[in-house]
This record gives structure tokens, C-alpha cells and sequence, in this order.
């Protein structure tokens, strides 16, 4: 339907248009040029390559514009029209038509077709002529394809010592590496371009498949990261993460996320596991002002506490309000246990409403009653109101649970303890 109604316009345009005649580039040949163009772009865009390559030679018979003869030529090629692509050429070879161009289109045509020894005699020629990299990656496309490749490497390096065109450096990594087995040889050259040269896409690229064949985790953390520097991609940057992460070097990652804030919730919890509470909590308040999530503020103020009590029980009372003020705001919206705990806990250690730090405890064991940090958070109340006896009946408990052996309750037991010795040494019971 497409192709029928393609040639219906066709006829109504040729009857249309003007005599033909020479035209600048940039103007117009004839009224119905751009619809010409415009039907000639859908058929490509419809994979119709036969009907286009019609249209962009009518275009060419109608301006005589090189750039219709171009696109006739490719869209012959794609349609695998190789024969007349070569009629084509052979007609306008010795005219002032002929050009470097129409000769490659006629070598990929002779190669496709299988004429290698007159593709490979006109492909030196034209490299020879021209001296573009595109021109020598042919003569080595045609040369690969014989299986001759040490003449295809020893065309291509004399090509590539002239400009150090990256193109033909990886073809030459490719044949190094895959034809000739010479693969340590195909890496060196690839990383001495990169260092003198730059890392390109292309040449990071194709080092990252090398790498990735070799099992080089080093090689490729190297890679990424010279590629990352110059695209600042989330998808590359998660390959770094993920090589360090196996690497198990949290330092380094750590020190990346700093450079390169791509994944702060990870970032943060490497500051927790390495107990750099500091950081954490200053990066947590960052991401609660950044999200409005009241979870984030809430680690914020458990981080920060953890800081200023790390090495000692000492705290200032300006600090403490400002955590307790935190931690309020945090369990007005979400009654998370962590949370309760926390605050009823500090609440009591400090001696700032030890009922009051006894009654977030008790929310949070109302939730999970068989906690043993919960149940050792209420006793350290009990011991704080002088109800040792109480405190140690708790602590029994605590000691059979999970959480039982830890130190801060290993140290909890061993003062409810002795306040009750020495309650009993007064003559007191409770």
C-alpha cells in the first residue's frame, strides 16, 4: 500500500516539477524537492530501502546533488543491490562524478559480494590516494577476511603511527587479541594510547572488555574510573561501587561516594559500620533537609548522640536537648521502636523524666515484649528510680534473650547488683 501510493505521488510530483537544472547545494532544484525528501526518509525509516534508493536517485536526476547520489548509493547497499551499485559507480568513474567516496561504496559492495581480489586492489589504491583512517580500516576488513591478519595488523599500525587514529588502534586491539592471540600485547597498546592519548569511549571501552575477559578486577576498577572522569554516568559509577564493594576496600568507596555523591544511604552506612558517627549524623540531617524524611532525621539525632557518648557518658546539655528535641519531632510522626527506645533511654540514663523515659520504653515493649535491649533499657529506669529489686528481676530475663551478653548490659547487671548489696547492707528491700 505503502509502495503504491509512494508512486502515485511520484507521478504527480514528475508532472509537476520544472526542467531540470544545476542548482547550488543550498537551494532548491525543483518545487517538490522536499516532498521528495520527506517520502525518501520514511521508506528508510520503514526499512523499504528499494523504494527509497528510487526517489533519492529521482532527486539526483532532478538536481544533480551529490548528497541524493550518496543516499541512492547507501540505500542500494542496504537493499543488497551490490551489482548495481557497482554499474553505478563503474558509469561515473572517469567523469567529474567520481570521487574517493562513490569508490568506497563500490569496495564494500565488491567485498560483500565476495570479489575480494579486486576489492583488495582498489582498496590500497584508494588509501593510498587518500590516507583516511576509514580507507585503511577497509584494506584491513578485507584482509581479516582472507585470514591474512598479520599484513592487516602491519597495514593498520602504519597507518596508526601517522595521526593515532583511535579506530585503528582498536581494530588492531581486536586482531591482537582474538586473531593472533596476543592479547597482552592488544592491552599495553590500548593503555599506552590512553595515557598519551586520552581514554576515549571508545578505547576505555574496549579495554573494559578485555579486562572483563581476563577477570582483571584491578584493571577494570582503573578503567571505570578514567571513563567516570570524563562521563559523569550513575551506570558507571555503580560499577565502580560494585568493584570496590567486592574488593571489600570500603575505605576507597568510601572515599569515592565523598568525591562523588552518586549513593549517599550507602555512603551513610559505611560511616555507621566504621563508627564514624559524626559524619553519618551530618549526612543524614543533609538528606533529611534534602527529602522532608523524618527517618532521616531521627538517624541524624541517634548519630549524633552515639558521637558525643562514644568514648565517654559525657555530654553537653545543649547537645542533649537538641537530640531529645529531634527525637521528639521524630516519634510525632513515626512510632517506630528504635526510636521510642532511644529516647526513653536517654531520657533515663541522663536523669533528664526517668518516668517519663520509662513510658516510651513501655510503648516499645507493648510492640515487642520479648526485646532484650527494650527489657534492659525499662530495668536501667527501675535502677534509676533506686527499684534495684525490680531492676534485677528484669535483668534475669534480659540474660536468657538475645542481646543478653553485651557489654552496656554486662555493665547494667554488674551496678543493679551492687546497689542491691548495698541496699541490703542499709537494711532496705526495695
Amino acid at each position: 500500500m505503502y509502495k503504491i501510493f509512494t508512486l502515485f505521488l511520484l507521478l504527480f510530483f514528475i508532472g509537476c516539477s520544472s526542467h531540470q537544472k544545476i542548482v547550488k547545494p543550498n537551494e532548491k532544484a525543483f518545487a517538490a524537492e522536499d516532498g521528495y525528501i520527506l517520502f525518501a526518509l520514511r521508506a528508510e525509516q520503514l526499512r523499504d530501502y528499494k523504494t527509497a534508493a528510487k526517489l533519492f536517485n529521482i532527486l539526483y536526476a532532478k538536481s544533480l546533488k551529490k548528497e541524493y547520489l550518496y543516499r541512492f548509493l547507501e540505500d542500494k547497499l542496504k537493499a543488497k543491490e551490490y551489482n548495481d551499485v557497482i554499474k553505478k559507480v563503474n558509469l561515473l568513474n572517469g567523469t567529474s562524478h567520481a570521487d574517493n567516496y562513490l569508490t568506497r561504496l563500490k569496495i564494500v559492495a565488491l567485498i560483500n559480494l565476495n570479489k575480494l581480489d579486486e576489492a583488495q586492489k582498489l582498496a590500497l589504491k584508494l588509501a593510498q590516494k587518500s590516507k583516511k583512517a576509514k580507507d585503511y580500516l577497509l584494506v584491513s576488513d578485507i584482509y581479516t577476511k582472507r585470514k591474512n591478519f598479520e599484513l592487516a595488523l602491519k597495514y593498520l599500525e602504519g597507518a596508526y603511527v601517522k595521526n593515532y587514529n583511535e579506530k585503528l588502534l582498536d581494530k588492531m586491539a581486536i586482531i591482537l587479541y582474538f586473531n593472533l592471540n596476543r592479547k597482552k600485547e592488544a592491552i599495553a597498546d590500548l593503555e599506552s594510547h590512553a595515557r598519551i592519548q586520552g581514554c576515549s569511549k571508545l578505547i576505555c571501552n574496549r579495554l573494559i572488555s578485555f579486562y572483563s575477559r581476563e577477570n582483571n578486577v584491578d584493571g577494570l576498577l582503573s578503567v571505570y574510573k578514567r571513563l567516570y572522569s570524563k562521563e559523569k554516568s550513575e551506570a558507571i559509577a555503580k560499577k565502580i561501587i560494585q568493584i570496590y564493594a567486592y574488593k571489600r576496600e570500603y575505605v576507597q568507596l568510601m572515599n569515592f561516594l565523598e568525591e562523588n555523591p552518586v549513593d549517599n544511604d550507602l555512603l551513610l552506612e559505611l560511616y555507621v559500620s566504621g563508627k564514624n558517627y559524626f559524619k553519618a549524623s551530618q549526612l543524614a540531617f543533609k538528606l533529611y533537609n534534602e527529602s522532608g524524611d523524618i527517618h532521616y532525621l531521627g538517624e541524624s539525632a541517634i548519630y549524633k548522640y552515639e558521637a558525643l557518648t562514644k568514648n565517654s557518658k559525657k555530654i553537653s546539655k545543649k547537645d542533649l536537648k537538641d537530640i531529645i528535641m529531634k527525637m521528639k519531632r521524630v516519634i510525632a510522626s513515626n512510632h517506630d521502636t528504635l526510636y521510642l527506645n532511644y529516647l526513653g533511654y536517654i531520657l533515663i540514663d541522663h536523669d533528664i523524666d526517668v518516668k517519663k523515659g520509662m513510658h516510651y520504653i513501655r510503648e516499645v515493649l507493648k510492640q515487642e515484649p520479648d526485646s532484650g535491649y527494650y527489657l534492659d533499657s525499662l530495668a536501667w529506669g527501675y535502677y534509676k528510680l533506686h527499684n534495684c529489686q525490680k531492676a534485677k528481676t528484669i535483668m534475669q530475663r534480659v540474660s536468657t534473650l538475645k542481646g543478653g551478653e553485651e557489654p552496656e548490659v554486662l555493665e547494667h547487671i554488674k551496678k543493679i547488683d551492687k546497689c542491691i548489696l548495698e541496699m541490703k547492707k542499709e537494711g532496705k528491700t526495695k
